[in-house]
């Protein structure tokens, strides 16, 4: 049997467990920094499996590697197992139905992203084990990527030095292999500190700190004509001063994105956004503190480990599905917006060109490989970048949800349980452990790896955005 198909039915055989861990975690729906229950239990589970376990990491408590062998080459696989909030949802609803009011929900999928990924090192061990084959694999358990950038800490911490190739995937509505690109990402807390006063009594002795961030607000919207047109730049006003509009603010607290398609750019278009925010102190005499809390490096692509996660993606596709199957994306394809509506007909053009989006249209689920490009671009970030910037990194994406469907929504949660939610992480897992099988038995491959990813650098190093006295923060 060859390893493809021994790897498959490795992952097959366990399929129970690993859906159960899955559906576990999307059950805990925990935040950044926040992720015990999820954390304990997939180290308890690799703990079973053989796994030596490295835990609270860099910081952050819930961060933890499981790792198997000795030697090199050294295969790490990423995994994920945060959520969002805002995002609480009941599984297989088509229609918005919270769990609790408010609540935390995987809007992002990541309850499949860190099942899959540990799947891929539990059936490589077992392989290796049949096999007597040297080398080291390590899962990853990486907190807080959502709005914190786990793994930048990680990171800055040295704990990826050693490793040669890291691998990793993400849930979503096409089978693909992610070219080179995201956007370097950082986020910052504007804090205001002004006066406060009876506004109708003696609105002369107060300075507003929420004036300021009104102020600030309006100067970085004047500055959008005036940057490069990938870059964005996005806030949410996270403390008003209050609800009480007789009293002048004496507090009042902004949180920017700052997002281009290189960390230097992020760093230039930060620095202005700065001026801004002293500018808005100054005529509101009001004073400003700056707290960067998070930073995400853009993603350096490699052609080279795409092209062996892109044979292996074809040979595991199509994942094919039941008549139920196809019915149930269907209901959830009704109740996407119009705007994504919309959307999915452009990036069907986009994906196969005009003539053939109209055929894949039709179908509620993409079961097919997309064409890879080196160039893909993404208009969202990942601390997978950081991780990109000293190891040569390949990632891909499976279908997991109705072709249409938003990510960060509450139509993700509700499909998270979902059977083609759980065939998109088994194919993930097995287009990994195969990939990675490769790179642990082929040194010319991880030199090939290598060759181009410091190609992708020409002759930079890792920026190390994360300022040095920032600590991993729930905030």
């Amino acid at each position: 049997m060859d390893y493809r198909s021994f790897i498959s039915d490795l992952i097959e055989k366990r399929a129970d467990e690993f859906i159960s861990i899955s559906d576990e975690i999307w059950g805990y729906a925990e935040p950044r920094f926040r992720e015990y229950k999820s954390s304990k239990l997939q180290q308890d589970y690799m703990k079973n499996q053989g796994f030596s376990i490295k835990a609270d990491l860099a910081g952050e408590e819930t961060a933890f590697i499981a790792e198997f062998g000795s030697g090199k080459p050294v295969i790490a696989f990423l995994g994920e197992f945060d959520s969002l909030s805002g995002l609480s949802q009941e599984a297989d609803v088509t229609k918005h139905c919270p769990v609790e009011k408010n609540g935390e929900g995987h809007g992002c999928g990541h309850n499949l992203l860190g099942t899959a990924a540990l799947a891929a090192t539990v059936a490589l061990k077992e392989y290796m084990e049949a096999n007597n084959l040297p080398g080291t694999i390590r899962y990853y358990g990486c907190p807080a990527e959502e709005n914190a950038g786990g793994k930048a800490y990680l990171v800055r911490d040295g704990y990826f030095n050693d490793c040669d190739i890291a691998l990793t995937w993400h849930p979503g509505t096409v089978n693909r292999t992610v070219g080179n690109g995201s956007l370097a990402n950082f986020r910052v807390f504007y804090t205001f500190h002004g006066t406060s006063s009876h506004a109708a009594g003696a609105p002369h002795l107060g300075r507003s700190a929420l004036d300021a961030v009104e102020l600030m607000d309006v100067g970085v919207n004047y500055m959008r004509e005036h940057m490069i047109d990938e870059a964005r730049v996005h806030y949410a006003i996270t403390n008003p001063g209050g609800t009480a509009p007789n009293v002048v603010q004496a507090e009042a607290q902004v949180l920017y994105a700052i997002r281009a398609p290189q960390v230097t750019q992020v760093k230039e278009l930060f620095e202005r956004v700065n001026d801004i925010a002293k500018g808005a102190a100054l005529m509101t005499q009001t004073k400003v503190d700056i707290r960067q809390v998070a930073a995400y490096s853009n993603y350096i692509g490699n052609d080279s480990i795409a092209k062996q996660l892109d044979a292996n993606m074809d040979h595991f596709l199509p994942i094919g599905y039941t008549d139920e199957e196809i019915e149930y994306a269907k209901k959830f394809q009704e109740v996407i917006t119009d705007l994504d509506k919309a959307n999915l007909k452009s990036a069907a053009e986009k994906l196969v060109g005009k003539l053939e989006s109209k055929k894949i249209l039709e179908m509620p689920l993409f079961d097919f490989l997309a064409p890879y490009k080196s160039e893909a671009g993404s208009g969202g970030s990942t601390d997978v970048g950081d991780v990109s910037w000293v190891v040569p990194t390949g990632q891909v994406n499976t279908v997991c949800w109705a072709a249409g469907t938003a990510g960060h929504s509450w139509q993700v949660v509700a499909q998270g349980k979902s059977s083609i939610a759980h065939k998109g992480m088994f194919l993930a897992a097995k287009v990994m452990a195969a990939t990675a099988y490769e790179y642990l038995t082929n040194p010319q491959l991880v030199e090939e790896a290598k060759k181009t990813w410091l190609e992708m650098l020409d002759g930079e190093t890792y920026p190390n955005p994360l300022p040095k006295d920032v600590k991993p923060a729930i905030w």
